[in-house]
């Protein structure tokens, strides 16, 4: 049994870096998909046939490398919003890292290794075809437990990486993650055919259901799973405020008057979006504005959709929300209920708030709104709003899109300024629509706002970084797509057959791989 550091270990490791490193290279803004799926495989390959520990090891490095490569975005929002000095952003996003690697990626692996260990009914070990549909199974169980570990972070989930392919029509019938399976499953049985001495026949065989439902992802893309209902005009306005004067209290009367200016003339419109926090100043402290506001927008039949922190002083104490309200010609108020940690709120704040500036981050005290909350209305319309960051949940945004006629999602990017995690978050956004076979407006600050269709393709944006409004028509569409009524369960148990069927299935031959 070899060392857990000796040297043959550790050009391993190395080598497991590099793939983890590899895999955001199939995320926008990159597009490079197959090297994603090249680097599932070669991971798999690393980890063969080790001692659990040794697996366990490679799976670490290989999150590291997945991680540090695919959110490194982190350190921006540390070092230029939180104030921190290089070398603390620095530190803190690399406990970030190696904390989401030794949480969600580590286990994975000892897992599949110590189960690797065990053999089969018939006393033999392990076969490579099992191996595959074994490791396929928990990587796919491990993305889902990603989305809500420790409130969640399902960041770099491979089936975002199909979203601009011809087999992106599997995901309004599975969801992400029976996308992610199938990348998983299909590279990982496939490279077992480069397996000196394995049983080629028995590989093959297994990969027979894998490259079948290739084809039916390919033949989906063209079903309409929903069907158009209507239309509305709309105007999404992107502000462009820099974040550095945003909660300025000196600068909110020109952020005001900046969305006053964009929207003036776009109010012949059935519906104006403007973006997360658009007003930086509490709902209950905003009254006459807000009065103004909806006066406004019904003298001219106009809905307005916008995002503000709220106030609520109806219990023992004051409470903040991050909301998202319509008024004018619409009506609702909706609190976002998946919060962001350390930016909207401080776990362990006790020990953490005041440390640094990044723990102290403006609207970071927010309570987390309630499930059972209305759709917002704008006209006829029943819109399902998403704030931020909630719209990476995939089971999630599909409950809260039931019985809603488009979606719309409101965001402020700014903290990341010009990294890959702004266009990480908008490929997560299209995905969404896609699941639900519902028409997306997307408004941020300073970007990417965009109209997203039901299939998830951008019809229309407007460039980051500039003030400007996206001024188009987004139909109405009803209907549930099967990913709609069933969410991820069935790719669950799915996985758990997989799973079962490599460990527990009497092998076909009783032969020591």
């Amino acid at each position: 049994m070899p060392r857990t550091f000796s040297s043959i270990n550790a050009v391993r490791y190395l080598l497991s870096l590099a793939a983890g490193a590899l895999i955001p290279l199939g995320f926008s803004p990159f597009d490079y998909w197959p090297i994603s799926m090249l680097a599932v495989g070669a991971i798999f390959l690393l980890s063969r046939n080790l001692p659990v520990k040794v697996t366990a090891l490679c799976g670490f490095v290989f999150g590291l490398g997945m991680f540090g490569a695919g959110t490194s975005w982190v350190y921006v929002s540390i070092h230029e919003f939180g104030a921190a000095s290089p070398l603390l952003a620095g530190l803190l996003t690399s406990l970030f890292v190696a904390g989401v690697s030794a949480a969600m990626i580590l286990p994975l692996f000892w897992i599949y290794g110590w189960l690797n260990q065990r053999k089969t009914n018939a006393g033999n070990k392990l076969q490579p075809w099992q191996q595959a549909l074994l490791f396929a199974g928990l990587w796919v169980l491990f993305e889902w437990v990603r989305s809500w570990l420790f409130t969640g972070f399902p960041w770099l989930l491979l089936g975002y990486t199909l979203i601009d392919t011809p087999f992106s029509g599997l995901a309004p019938v599975t969801g992400t993650y029976g996308l992610s399976l199938l990348i998983t499953a299909t590279i990982c049985l496939l490279v077992t055919l480069l397996i000196p001495s394995s049983q080629k026949k028995q590989n093959l065989l297994a990969l027979l259901p894998f490259m079948a439902c290739w084809a039916l992802a390919w033949s989906l893309s063209s079903v309409q799973w929903t069907e158009k209902t209507g239309t509305l005009s709309f105007s999404a306005v992107q502000g462009n405020i820099p974040q550095s004067l945003k909660w300025d209290p000196r600068y909110v009367q020109s952020t005001l008057n900046t969305y006053m200016d964009l929207s003036e003339d776009h109010w012949d419109q059935d519906l104006v979006i403007w973006p997360e926090n658009a007003i930086p100043l509490f709902y209950n402290r905003a009254k006459g504005l807000m009065n103004q506001l909806d006066r406004h927008a019904k003298q001219n039949n106009s809905a307005l959709i916008l995002g503000m922190p709220v106030d609520d002083n109806s219990g023992d104490r004051t409470r903040y929300y991050n909301g998202i309200l319509s008024m004018g010609a619409g009506e609702g108020m909706y609190f976002k209920q998946q919060l962001v940690p350390f930016g909207e709120y401080v776990p362990m704040e006790f020990a953490l708030r005041g440390l640094i500036d990044f723990f102290n981050l403006p609207m970071s005290d927010f309570s987390k709104g309630s499930p059972e909350q209305e759709l917002l209305k704008a006209g006829n319309a029943q819109i399902a709003p998403y704030i931020c960051y909630e719209v990476v949940y995939p089971d999630f945004a599909a409950q809260l899109a039931n019985d809603s006629d488009l979606l719309i999602t409101i965001s402020n990017d700014t903290w990341f300024g010009q990294s890959i995690g702004p266009v990480q978050h908008f490929q997560i956004a299209r995905m969404r629509a896609l699941e639900t076979g519902r028409y997306m407006i997307r408004a941020t600050n300073d970007g990417i706002t965009a109209l997203i269709n039901e299939k998830g393709k951008v019809l229309e944006t407007i460039p980051r970084f500039t003030q400007g409004v996206l001024s188009s028509e987004a139909e109405t569409r009803s209907g549930n797509t099967l990913f709609m009524v069933t969410g991820s369960l069935p790719t669950l148990l799915l996985c758990l057959c997989m799973i079962g069927l490599a460990l527990f299935i009497r092998s076909m031959h009783r032969q020591v791989i």
